[in-house]
């Protein structure tokens, strides 16, 4: 399974704006009437990755991700779209996004993605999908395809 560099269809990188005063800081992480309506998230989680550790490479069948990247670290982020009806099947693309480069981004169902903490200290990110996790009352199977764990998994982190 080979993969080509490229933008892919579908995937919103939205940067973040932080509004600094003497207070500290203040950034939307998105609002309601800027999302497209398949997107509107239905949960929020926060999680943090030490330095060097990646999360992924995973995908849903379903569930799209809305991830937000502020800080207090940077985060690479990979991409392979694995949608064979996509006009941009087989492509990958990375970015570095994070205390340097604040980015909301939406990762539609059948992307692979994962991402890494390519910073000296914990990041935060905070993800707002738009399916509940394991369904309402947490009692369906988890929409996730985990490849991490596979040894001959295409989707190789650098």
């Amino acid at each position: 399974m080979q993969f080509h560099p490229g933008e892919i269809a579908g995937v919103i990188w939205k940067p973040l704006k932080r509004y600094h005063d003497s207070r500290g800081w203040l950034c939307e992480l998105f609002r309601h009437d800027e999302l497209p309506a398949e997107f509107h998230p239905v949960m929020t989680y926060i999680s943090a990755t030490e330095p060097g550790v990646a999360r992924g490479p995973h995908e849903h069948v379903d569930q799209a991700d809305c991830f937000c990247f502020l800080g207090p670290s940077n985060f690479k982020i990979y991409l392979w779209d694995n949608r064979p009806h996509s006009p941009t099947y087989r492509a990958y693309q990375t970015n570095v996004v994070g205390i340097d480069k604040p980015m909301l981004l939406i990762i539609p169902a059948g992307i692979v993605h994962a991402y890494k903490n390519v910073g000296t200290k914990p990041g935060i990110v905070f993800n707002c999908p738009n399916r509940l996790y394991k369904g309402p009352a947490r009692k369906e199977p988890v929409d996730e395809i985990r490849h991490e764990e596979q040894k001959d998994t295409p989707f190789r982190l650098d």
